[in-house]
């Protein structure tokens, strides 16, 4: 998909606004099968900070494991992002336009006692009333390993 498709699109999908504050997601992983094999809720507290975005994301999984991941987000001109948090690989890179954003990103992903090294290719819709569809594309050396799909809104 290529972002400049969505440019025309509303309401238009800002990230710095978006998540500054309060932001609630409840998600699912499927395999490659389609099969949901983890449902998740995160609660993310956003800030602005130094020309950065800060998410603070807390993880709460449905088999009550729990995870905490904190982003900084440089905020570039035109719509283009970079960040980095624990578990990515480098830079995650993202773009927006219109109501959509994709955000890209190598990530070290832990299953039981296997680290394995996975992309994902986010891609995010700005709806009305606040809710954001996200649908992430994971893949290993090109093969679907599975998707997840969250739905954001705020509090």
């Amino acid at each position: 998909m290529n972002i400049q498709t969505y440019k025309s699109t509303t309401p238009e999908f800002i990230l710095e606004e978006y998540f500054e504050g309060k932001t609630m997601a409840y998600g699912v992983f499927e395999n490659r099968s389609s099969e949901v094999v983890r449902q998740f809720k995160v609660e993310i507290d956003g800030r602005i900070e130094n020309g950065n975005l800060i998410l603070n994301e807390d993880f709460t999984y449905s088999d009550g494991e729990k995870e905490n991941r904190l982003w900084t987000i440089k905020i570039l001109p035109d719509g283009k992002y970079e960040g980095t948090t624990n578990g990515v690989v480098g830079t995650a890179s993202g773009q927006r336009a219109g109501n959509a954003f994709n955000w890209i990103y190598i990530f070290d992903l832990v299953v039981d006692d296997t680290t394995y090294r996975v992309k994902f290719n986010d891609w995010m819709f700005l709806q009305e009333d606040g809710v954001m569809i996200n649908r992430a594309h994971v893949t290993k050396w090109g093969f679907n390993v599975g998707n997840v799909t969250l739905a954001f809104h705020k509090p």
